[in-house]
């Protein structure tokens, strides 16, 4: 398994709309596990393809405390949303940074399996807030976008200045 880059926010790759899986390739499966180990290794809970520029509707999540529930979403779209939580999120892209968001509260996902098969999966909670979260990944949407435009602006302003402190090393 290959350690891949994430991209940061404001990197303009991260508002590529991701494209659907067509075929589940053997390639298909190594960005997967190459996603999870990334994903675990950087460490957070979800992670998006687009995070790590390839632009496919491919997602992976693990919000369990012992990192042992690896789900995979190729192609996910939501078919029911209800209810509303408000809660503190952050973003392998957005490092350091975590801000309250507004999302629904249940979510039912209907999505492929790495080998194409269908399935849905009703989520509550921090599932489904993740879902929500690396599905706005694959249109295009850092979680920042949620908030006001003052906050948009100091967050992105921070994360130019973290890249060019990092440059400089």
């Amino acid at each position: 398994m290959a350690l891949l880059t994430i991209l940061e926010y404001p990197d303009a790759r991260l508002k590529r709309i991701a494209a659907p899986v067509t075929e589940f390739t053997p390639a298909i499966k190594k960005l997967v596990d190459d996603m999870a180990h990334t994903m675990y290794e950087a460490p957070g809970i979800g992670l998006a393809a687009t995070q790590v520029d390839v632009h496919k509707r491919v997602i992976v999540i693990d919000t369990s405390e012992a990192k042992n529930d690896l789900k995979v979403f190729i192609n996910p779209e939501i078919i029911v949303a209800d209810g509303e939580i408000v809660g503190e999120e952050g973003c392998l892209s957005v490092p350091e940074y975590y801000e309250s968001v507004r999302r629904a509260a249940h979510v039912v996902v209907r999505a492929h399996d790495v080998t194409g098969k269908s399935f849905e999966l009703e989520a509550t909670e921090l599932l489904a807030v993740c879902i929500q979260h690396e599905m706005d990944h694959l249109k295009g949407i850092v979680f920042v976008e949620h908030l006001s435009q003052l906050k948009q602006i100091r967050i992105k302003n921070k994360m130019k200045k973290r890249h060019r402190e990092a440059e400089r090393v």
